[in-house]
């Protein structure tokens, strides 16, 4: 009750801004203050000073944090925290946007949102059935069941998806005989292969956009990325080209999600260059908010954090110069096999002197970023359940 009436006294407010038009919800998986802290300490001894050289979205005028416990465990999974930032309500670990009844289906803002009349979009670096993005679409009693979570994408009629591809899209074991892919087409959007070939179809109405046909594949990782691979800025972009399309306005989650994958390697330049790729894509946003500064909200927030990182591991330093060798490696299988080197990755975290106490999630708060319209509502602790009912807020619509 109380949570309620801080909301609706933020809101009555905050009445004289206008209702925000274009909504931009950046979630950057696994992501927490000392990943961020890691990519602005990097920028900043690139130029050979020590500090920290902020990132676009640590720029915000508004800071908060997120408390991001489940239903069923202090220290979530992607689906449980997905489903609690898409639907304003917790659920179990494993479970995605089904209540721990194991029946009520949860709705998600995306479809509220749609259903007053705005344009959706949904894109991650991972599969776009995977457990952030899937929980802005999709219920299943379990994340993994990725078949049946990729059957309701055509169903829901939003505007843009993208991502790396779609898991399982003949099923678990490859034996069903109507792919996604087919009843996506079937279901009337349009399949674009990367960002040039999306360039030759975006005056679709309903777009899917991948990196490569039938792919089942993440997104290429930053660090390493071969030439002409789809990025987040990239996706990011087409999707404002299709969203802005409706005079209504548009709401698009856009997931970071491949910071939680490095990080769960405790591979410290993978996870330092993930983030600062999730930061241009902020910037593509950010660049739209600059124009319609009155009508554009960006929130910036983390599901949980992942690898429990430290900088500093022995003695007052740490040294982050040892990233540039990964960065600078003669060739891209040079990169890929320190990626896939435990080893290595080792030898890295101990010469750069940082630490990380698990290969797992961690159970903390995460931070929260916001600017633009009703940018104000999100200056608290709150919880990640919060977040989504102040995004409703701050469009106009009801939750």
């Amino acid at each position: 009750m109380a949570a309620a009436a801080l909301l609706c006294l933020a809101v009555s407010c905050g009445r004289q801004e206008k209702d925000a038009k274009y909504v931009f919800y950046f979630i950057g998986d696994g992501m927490g203050a000392t990943h961020v802290a890691a990519a602005e300490a990097y920028l900043a001894q690139e130029r050979g000073v020590i500090g920290m050289d902020p990132l676009c979205f640590t720029q915000f005028p508004v800071m908060g944090e997120a408390v991001s416990c489940s239903a069923n465990n202090i220290i979530t999974d992607s689906s449980a925290a997905g489903t609690a930032l898409s639907t304003g309500e917790k659920t179990n670990n494993g479970m995605l946007c089904i209540a721990p009844d194991s029946t009520t289906i949860l709705k998600s803002i995306a479809y509220k949102i749609h259903d007053a009349g705005y344009s959706v979009g949904v894109m991650s670096t991972t599969p776009i059935n995977h457990a952030t993005p899937a929980s802005f679409f999709g219920h299943n009693i379990k994340r993994g069941n990725y078949y049946e979570i990729g059957k309701e994408l055509p169903e829901t009629g939003f505007e843009f998806f993208a991502g790396g591809g779609l898991y399982h899209p003949k099923g678990k074991e490859g034996d069903q005989e109507v792919s996604l892919w087919d009843m996506i087409t079937e279901g009337g959007y349009t399949l674009a292969y990367g960002y040039e070939d999306f360039k030759t179809k975006q005056d679709a109405d309903h777009i899917v956009l991948i990196q490569s046909e039938g792919s089942e594949e993440i997104c290429p990782y930053a660090l390493g990325r071969p030439e002409g691979a789809l990025t987040l800025s990239q996706i990011v972009e087409a999707a404002i080209t299709v969203l802005e399309r409706n005079p209504k306005g548009f709401f698009m989650m856009a997931e970071g999600g491949l910071i939680d994958w490095t990080a769960h390697s405790q591979d410290l330049a993978g996870t330092i260059f993930e983030t600062l790729d999730f930061d241009q894509a902020i910037a593509v946003a950010y660049a739209f908010y600059e124009r319609h500064p009155k009508e554009t909200l960006i929130v910036v927030t983390a599901d949980h954090e992942t690898g429990g990182l430290a900088l500093g591991r022995k003695g007052y330093n740490y040294d982050l110069t040892v990233i540039d060798k990964i960065k600078n490696a003669s060739a891209s299988t040079d990169v890929e096999q320190y990626m896939n080197n435990p080893q290595s990755i080792d030898s890295v975290n101990e010469e750069a002197r940082v630490g990380w106490t698990t290969y797992s999630h961690c159970g903390g708060p995460v931070p929260v970023w916001a600017v633009g319209a009703h940018a104000g509502l999100f200056a608290a602790r709150q919880d990640n359940t919060d977040i989504p009912k102040k995004i409703c807020a701050a469009m106009g619509v009801a939750f």
